[in-house]
């Protein structure tokens, strides 16, 4: 098994389409048919299954993705660290990061990191909390920005910053003139929520479950300008981070105890760091004035 084959599979797996992933990674479809044949051969288990015109993995093809992704994952990182070895000035830093934290907290980390490295190139990726942490883990980010805390012995901590959560309502709601908001308020209102998986949904069920309430979830949805979004529409009310919502509605202080979130920086304990890695990790931890 080489990696090459490796890669060919995970593009089949991610596509479910042997033309597709062929042509993505600009090779001929029957030469990547093969490869995948002969890795199926060499493993001895089916790794897809064909529905309809789709190929989807096999519960033994989802099994080997997994490890294949870590596989790929860890030559990446080792030839990074060797180029950056050489150089750490000029390396490149993989930073995964919470949607709510792309329009100003990262940028302004990297553009503050950068006026003192700018050789320094990030490769960025936005996702909720459980992707966020699962690609630190995997070692396909070096770093990530999330919270809450995960619940991972696998990954180290550090708190960043805590906010203060909010409701947010449409621009008529009986709620919006209120200087300050409790979830119980919001007991028979209709809610738009993110979708499991994400930090702070887990922190609003927690909410929920706190102040005795059972959420009347009317829609789901995957990034926090949607559910905004969807609140201005009158679809109804959402416990967010504090920031400008769209026109059409207002945003309320939460009273509840434990209506916060604390964004912090992860990283797998344990593992080796390149040199530019550590330095980002070591700016971001100490605050602008660190080198």
């Amino acid at each position: 098994m080489d990696l090459t084959t490796v890669r060919w599979f995970l593009a089949v797996a991610d596509r479910g389409h042997m033309t597709n992933a062929a042509a993505e990674l600009r090779v001929s479809q029957p030469g990547l048919s093969r490869a995948i044949a002969r890795l199926e051969r060499e493993l001895r288990v089916p790794l897809f299954d064909r529905v309809g015109r789709a190929l989807v993995l096999s519960r033994y093809g989802e099994v080997f993705a997994e490890h294949a992704r870590r596989l790929v994952a860890e030559e990446e990182a080792a030839r990074r660290a060797l180029a950056q070895a050489a150089d750490p000035d000029r390396g490149e830093v993989a930073l995964a990061f919470l949607h709510t934290q792309g329009p100003s907290f990262v940028p302004d980390l990297i553009r503050r990191f950068r006026e003192r490295h700018p050789g320094v190139s990030f490769r960025l990726h936005q996702d909720r909390a459980g992707i966020v942490t699962a690609a630190v883990r995997d070692g396909r980010a070096d770093l990530g920005i999330t919270g809450p805390r995960p619940d991972d012995p696998d990954l180290e901590w550090h708190p960043l910053v805590t906010e203060r959560l909010h409701l947010a309502v449409p621009a008529a709601h009986r709620l919006a003139r209120r200087r300050r908001a409790r979830v119980a308020d919001i007991e028979d209102e209709s809610l738009v929520a993110l979708r499991r998986g994400a930090g702070l949904r887990a922190i609003s069920e927690e909410l929920f479950a706190a102040a005795g309430v059972r959420p009347r979830i009317a829609v789901e949805a995957e990034e926090l300008g949607t559910v905004r979004g969807l609140v201005a529409a009158g679809l109804g009310v959402a416990i967010v981070p504090p920031a400008d919502g769209p026109p059409g509605t207002r945003h309320v202080p939460l009273a509840d105890e434990g209506a916060t979130r604390t964004i912090g920086l992860i990283w797998a304990a344990g593992r080796t760091r390149p040199p530019v890695v550590e330095r980002f990790r070591r700016f971001v931890l100490d605050g602008p004035g660190s080198n």
